[in-house]
């Protein structure tokens, strides 16, 4: 009789353990079904390179613009604007331009993050194209300045986290490469879009030469709208702003440090070829036109390779050298007074800042201990940094004495700022080692 009650004993706790096992086997069939999101994730295939064009497109539509605005400021120093606007005041529109498409991020992130996409892409190529079209008709000051530089720079604006979120959502392994193909596309437009004002301008004038550029902008634009599509659902609304980050001293140097070096950072797309033709460099006044197009030429190289060298030793590790060679490139810009020496300049400074710009997303990912907030960190940084790019130009224009060719006092506050920038960015890297106890930072 005992060993039947114990029989019947266990088997009753068997029968009452079976639920509890049962219940503690579903949550593991959960746990192995939940990262099946990331397992299926795609990893190339045609959508997926699809948003690479589209990314593309909008990169050569939004910051291609920003990179050509050179040109516009030699026609409207030596043309449009020659009797009523200073160096300084010209600087200005793409500076507001620039300005805008940076801190409007803080915005359309979080739109974006909702779901809303496509909204952004229809309202930022109308308000660029618009913007490029009323650019065109334009014969005032403060006409260029609300059409030019707040409506062009809204629309940018309201593109570029697009450009940059999509991209990523399609790729593991080869994100870095697709990642630098879009990007590319900014140096791209910054080389067609100076070009293309340059030869039309003389044969067409001011206003056709525009709107071409504009009805470029609405063909890449139209392609973006049709191959773009968000992959992942909707996330929950997060905070734009996150105060406590600012009391990670290695995060707040680095952002402060873009601010100061986006000060000087896009002077030479401003003014290099106001220079070359106010100091005579070539007897060809064509060629002095292409420089801008050159530099940005080297921009696209700079984007990719030093961001491939950075999987390897740290971004912050590649930022740090790259802002230092762009500073003191700024310097050497001085003593440069022919035709060769100018091209290199071009190039290898194109290349730096190309540089420059592309590390600072990675950088900040780098920063932020938590992935779960890196977005409000990531437009907590780009908003401080703004400010740089929207007074650095025209305080440069202040300091530049064009009629009397004399640049050197611009030039030198350009370079220093650079490389003041790269200072704080530097001793955030000594933080940073220290903090993480490893070299690749």
């Amino acid at each position: 009789m005992a060993e039947e009650e114990g029989e019947i004993k266990r088997s009753n706790s068997n029968e009452s353990d079976s639920p509890s096992q049962e219940t503690s086997e579903e949550p593991r069939e959960e746990k192995i079904e939940a990262p099946k999101p990331k397992e299926g994730r795609v990893n190339g295939g045609l959508l997926a390179w699809l948003q690479v064009l589209g990314a593309f497109c909008l990169f050569f539509t939004s910051w291609g613009i920003v990179n050509s605005f050179g040109v516009y400021q030699t026609y409207y120093e030596n043309n449009l604007l020659s009797a009523t606007s200073t160096s300084s005041q010209i600087s200005w529109i793409g500076s507001i331009q620039a300005f805008l498409l940076v801190v409007i991020g803080v915005v359309t992130g979080p739109i974006f993050d909702k779901g809303y996409l496509q909204p952004l892409l229809w309202a930022g190529s109308f308000l660029t194209v618009f913007g490029l079209m009323m650019t065109s008709i334009c014969t005032k000051y403060w006409q260029l300045i609300l059409a030019q530089g707040v409506c062009v720079g809204l629309g940018s604006g309201c593109l570029f986290v697009p450009s940059i979120a999509v991209v990523a959502t399609y790729f593991t392994t080869k994100r870095a490469l697709a990642t630098g193909i879009a990007v590319g596309g900014s140096s791209i437009g910054g080389i067609i879009f100076p070009i293309t004002f340059r030869r039309l301008q003389p044969i067409i004038g001011f206003g056709w030469a525009t709107r071409v550029i504009g009805f470029i902008t609405l063909a890449l634009l139209a392609v973006a709208i049709a191959v773009m599509r968000t992959r992942l659902p909707p996330k929950p609304g997060r905070s734009l702003f996150q105060p406590s980050a600012l009391k990670n001293k290695t995060f707040s140097l680095v952002s402060f440090g873009i601010l100061v070096g986006f000060i000087g950072l896009y002077v030479p797309m401003f003014y290099i070829q106001t220079y070359a033709l106010t100091k005579q460099i070539t007897s060809n006044t064509d060629y002095a036109f292409y420089l801008l197009s050159i530099l940005n030429a080297g921009s696209f190289f700079g984007r990719i390779l030093p961001n491939f060298l950075a999987d390897k030793t740290g971004p912050m590790n590649m930022l740090v050298p790259c802002t230092v060679a762009a500073g003191t490139l700024c310097l050497a810009w001085i003593a440069i007074t022919d035709v060769t020496g100018v091209t290199v300049f071009a190039a290898l400074y194109g290349f730096f800042a190309g540089a420059y710009v592309s590390l600072l997303p990675p950088v900040i990912v780098e920063l932020t201990p938590d992935m779960s907030v890196v977005g409000t960190w990531m437009g907590m940084s780009l908003f401080i940094g703004a400010f740089g790019l929207l007074v650095g130009n025209p305080v440069v224009g202040a300091l530049v004495k064009i009629p009397k060719g004399q640049f050197a006092a611009g030039q030198g506050f350009a370079g220093g700022a650079v490389l003041l920038g790269a200072g704080m960015m530097a001793v955030a890297l000594v933080l940073q080692t220290r903090h993480l106890k490893r070299w690749k930072v």
